[in-house]
């Protein structure tokens, strides 16, 4: 009797439906219903999109925010693998498996953005070297095929797969270093894009530096994003906190930021550009809200002990670091272009539709792996070898 007694409310449980699971995938079949009116009616049929404005709101959020906040797979590989930091290894898997998430979203969402998707092979064919944005497809592309091989082994495992897995454990350094090597190479190349347009870009944002800018800003949002990542999946899947290792992680980030801060303000200062941050406008606000609240607050509190040891803490400086990138990207990318007159952009609510529902995807299928696969086995993680 006492048996069955408790396996009525364990079942009960087992059906219950979460709110956030119902939004989640309502979400995920409006985004599939927009996207199907887009590829049978046209790109006009759900985005306000023109000539003006061919860049808006899915190449700054989901490509230029997507790459970037998809760095924390090559950061925290580079840091286990190259740098032998042997104490970051349980963060390796929740890492890649964000950033592989991450880049299939970005890749999904371009099919959405290009005009003529059904021509992107057309970059493996006719190949145009002096255009970054092949070397960023090109890269994209290699990555995301780098990302796949290294998060196979979770599979594997979960199908028994011994001779499968050890093979692939057996290029595991090769696939780290080629991950790394490549990510450095279009997180770059992201940059190199606008150098192409000075007359588009403000001052305050448009420098032959910004493929430096766009490297290391990448580096300190990929430390961010796994701090972030890592907080959120200790309460979603009652896992024990990690504090004392995300703040152990935490220390590399008011080094990269300070970096990041000291390239930006020279090199305003050597262009004679730095008197632009003292003109009142919109661009004046956005561009110091980027700097003291995405950078210097954050790098004084990841500099606190106290603040970088605490959940709470890692996880709201975490934040701010995410905020401060995307609101640099969306300035690069859109805010402070130079446009005709009369020009204005408004995103449809169908972009949102369509951003939000690749979101949904990639939350859904982070959600199935986390339940289904060793992503967070610390015992595993610690096996020599294994990724």
């Amino acid at each position: 009797m006492t048996s069955h007694a408790n396996a009525a409310p364990k079942s009960a449980t087992a059906l219950r439906i979460s709110p956030a699971k119902v939004v989640i995938w309502g979400l995920l079949i409006l985004g599939l219903v927009v996207a199907a009116i887009r590829y049978t009616n046209g790109i006009g049929a759900i985005s306000n999109l023109t000539n003006a404005y061919s860049f808006g709101l899915w190449i700054s959020l989901d490509l230029l925010c997507g790459v970037a906040l998809a760095a924390g797979a090559f950061t925290t590989c580079a840091a286990v693998y190259i740098f032998r930091q042997e104490q970051f290894r349980p963060l390796v898997r929740p890492a890649i498996l964000t950033g592989w998430l991450g880049y299939l979203m970005v890749i999904f969402a371009l099919m959405v953005d290009l005009g003529r998707p059904e021509r992107i092979w057309h970059m493996l064919i006719y190949w145009n070297p002096h255009s970054p944005l092949f070397e960023v497809g090109l890269c994209v592309m290699l990555y995301t095929t780098v990302l796949t091989l290294e998060f196979v082994p979770l599979v594997f495992e979960k199908l028994k797969w011994g001779k499968a897995l050890k093979r692939i454990h057996s290029i595991s350094l090769p696939l780290i270093l080629a991950g790394v090597f490549l990510s450095t190479l279009h997180q770059s190349s992201l940059g190199s894009l606008f150098l192409v347009m000075p007359d588009k870009v403000h001052p305050l944002w448009h420098t032959p530096l910004l493929p430096v800018l766009f490297f290391v800003s990448a580096a300190g949002v990929g430390l961010a994003m796994v701090i972030f990542e890592g907080t959120i999946s200790t309460w979603a899947y009652n896992r024990p906190p990690e504090h004392h290792l995300l703040g152990r992680l935490a220390k590399a980030i008011p080094w990269i930021l300070g970096l990041y801060l000291t390239i930006k303000m020279v090199e305003l200062a050597v262009a004679g550009d730095l008197h632009y941050a003292f003109e009142p406008g919109k661009l004046t606000f956005l561009f110091w809200t980027e700097i003291l609240v995405g950078i210097v607050l954050p790098m004084i509190l990841f500099s606190i002990p106290t603040v970088r040891n605490s959940g709470k803490g890692q996880f709201f400086s975490a934040a701010l670091v995410i905020a401060g990138l995307m609101l640099n990207r969306f300035d690069v990318g859109l805010v402070s272009w130079t446009r005709p007159a009369g020009a204005s952009y408004t995103p449809h609510w169908m972009e949102f539709s369509i951003t939000l529902g690749v979101l949904a995807a990639a939350l859904l299928a982070y959600d199935w792996v986390a339940r289904n696969l060793r992503l967070f086995d610390a015992e595993h993680h610690a096996e020599g070898g294994s990724h």
